[in-house]
């Protein structure tokens, strides 16, 4: 089991640890939905450096990077971040990431912690095609997500310039430490994400929690993501699934002839038997990941929602059942629920 540079803060903050995809997490400190509300109405510091990295650069960088991603990386520019797929042939999904264009032969990407060791053979296989170096950086960063209201505010205090806009990078140095700095976050809220020397760690987390920052666990990023109607890869995103059925065609630019084009091109004219669509359960009850949606479907990710105060979800149905204002039944442990299928996001902050 591997664990962050920050593995003894979380120790001493007396986090609840658990396994996640091969590393000793913090799943919660005070509690899952204080520390959800903190983010929503503050801010919150989230240690994701569980996280993997890989470095792309070479003549040929952004070549390669467009034949293996799904979104147009030519328009991404330097200081520029950009969420993209990584597609099989058939179209199915081997990871969601986002991209940060260095320089204008220089990338970063941020893999999902589960999916990194694959995806870096799936990047290396398709490298020799290409003038370009893929380099593993995962044991070369730690990263942490500021995020809430008061996220920017927050680093910006402790910063020694302007943070980069939302989608944006820039090289920053925050609580004296040299680092990227990234308009990204996976939250709904706004913020930051650093990346940095592991060694540096602790001090830039004492920092930002002695500037207010509350630490947050996995618990409260897994409901704060679902109000936001973000795909977590292994429940609402899988090789089996294709970018259209989950709702992310936006990301996909066929024309850029990525691994996968031609299938998801397919996807999109002649459309797909379910999609994904988000659902609040009406009455009590929480639906969970693998529930079955009665009439054809299955709850990919659900949670009690602390804003909502209603159990919400995701679930893939079938295609004309996925119409906001929709009913379905979901089978829960042998209890039926209602559920309406809403828009996205489920939680919208008011006026």
């Amino acid at each position: 089991m591997r664990r962050t540079a920050l593995y003894e803060r979380h120790a001493a903050a007396g986090a609840k640890l658990v396994a996640f995809a091969g590393w000793e997490m913090p799943i919660q400190y005070a509690g899952i939905q204080q520390e959800h509300l903190a983010v929503r109405r503050d801010v919150g510091v989230f240690d994701v450096s569980h996280m993997g990295q890989v470095e792309t650069r070479g003549p040929q960088a952004c070549q390669f990077l467009q034949r293996m991603l799904s979104n147009d990386v030519r328009r991404m520019p330097e200081g520029g971040a950009q969420y993209s797929l990584l597609c099989r042939e058939d179209g199915g999904v081997l990871d969601d990431l986002f991209s940060y264009r260095l320089a204008d032969c220089h990338f970063l990407t941020v893999t999902n912690a589960a999916n990194h060791d694959k995806d870096m053979s799936w990047l290396v296989q398709h490298a020799g095609e290409f003038d370009v170096d893929v380099i593993d950086r995962q044991s070369a960063y730690a990263m942490l997500a500021v995020q809430g209201p008061r996220a920017r505010a927050l680093v910006r205090s402790l910063s020694d310039g302007a943070l980069p806009p939302r989608m944006h990078c820039c090289q920053r140095t925050i609580a004296d430490v040299p680092m990227l700095v990234a308009g990204t976050g996976y939250t709904g809220e706004d913020g930051v994400e650093l990346l940095f020397d592991p060694a540096r760690a602790p001090e830039v987390w004492d920092a930002l929690i002695a500037g207010g920052a509350a630490p947050a666990g996995l618990g409260a990023r897994d409901t704060l993501r679902l109000e936001a109607c973000f795909h977590l890869y292994g429940n609402d995103l899988s090789d089996d699934r294709g970018p259209i059925e989950a709702g992310l065609g936006w990301c996909c630019k066929e024309q850029t002839g990525f691994i996968g084009s031609d299938a998801v091109a397919a996807a999109r004219s002649g459309g797909t038997a379910e999609k994904l669509a988000p659902f609040a359960i009406e009455g009590p009850g929480i639906a969970r990941q693998g529930n079955a949606v009665i009439g054809g479907g299955v709850v990919t990710s659900g949670t009690f929602s602390p804003c909502l105060q209603r159990g919400i979800g995701m679930a893939y149905v079938t295609a004309d059942r996925a119409k906001p204002g929709t009913r379905i039944e979901i089978d829960v442990r042998g209890t039926t629920r209602s559920a309406l299928i809403e828009p996205k996001p489920l939680y919208r902050k008011g006026p």
